[in-house]
């Protein structure tokens, strides 16, 4: 196939045009592109007909990976969630089946999945939070319940 892309020699729509146009614009306002290249290709974008020729205007232009200050070399996501991360929520949740053992997994594994995560740019840090707070909460309350019930007897 000749083309560089599915669609190649199929004519845009004017929504596609406006699509190329805006990551221009972001490019430009990131700094990707100097004022003449933004220029260049803006023009080049208003005579582009087809998805190939749009293509050809953004294909140097794929956004950055995020910048990260303390880690070098950067992350790069590898679009996968990180197993401890759901093991914590799992545990957390689970802990009305294994109260106190459940929590200490719970934080344990979800301490460990986010700075596995940290260091990979895996997805789940919402899990290990939300697996972190369940256990935290449900070690928490089980000792306030014990020294309650312990001050009440004495």
């Amino acid at each position: 196939m000749a083309t560089g892309s599915y669609y190649g020699r199929m004519r845009a729509t004017d929504a596609d045009r406006e699509k190329v146009h805006e990551v221009l614009q972001s490019a430009y306002a990131d700094g990707r592109l100097t004022w003449e290249e933004f220029d260049s290709r803006s023009t080049a974008l208003v005579n582009a007909k087809t998805y190939d020729q749009l293509a050809s205007l953004t294909t140097d232009l794929r956004r950055p990976a995020p910048y990260q200050a303390q880690s070098y070399p950067l992350a790069v996501p590898s679009g996968r969630t990180n197993a401890l991360a759901a093991v914590s929520l799992g545990f957390g949740v689970g802990q009305i089946f294994l109260p106190i053992l459940g929590a200490i997994i719970a934080i344990v594994t979800g301490h460990l999945a986010k700075g596995q995560i940290k260091d990979s740019g895996d997805y789940g840090s919402g899990l290990a939070t939300a697996g972190l707070v369940l256990g935290y909460v449900g070690l928490i309350l089980p000792i306030l319940l014990f020294v309650l019930v312990l001050g009440a007897v004495g």
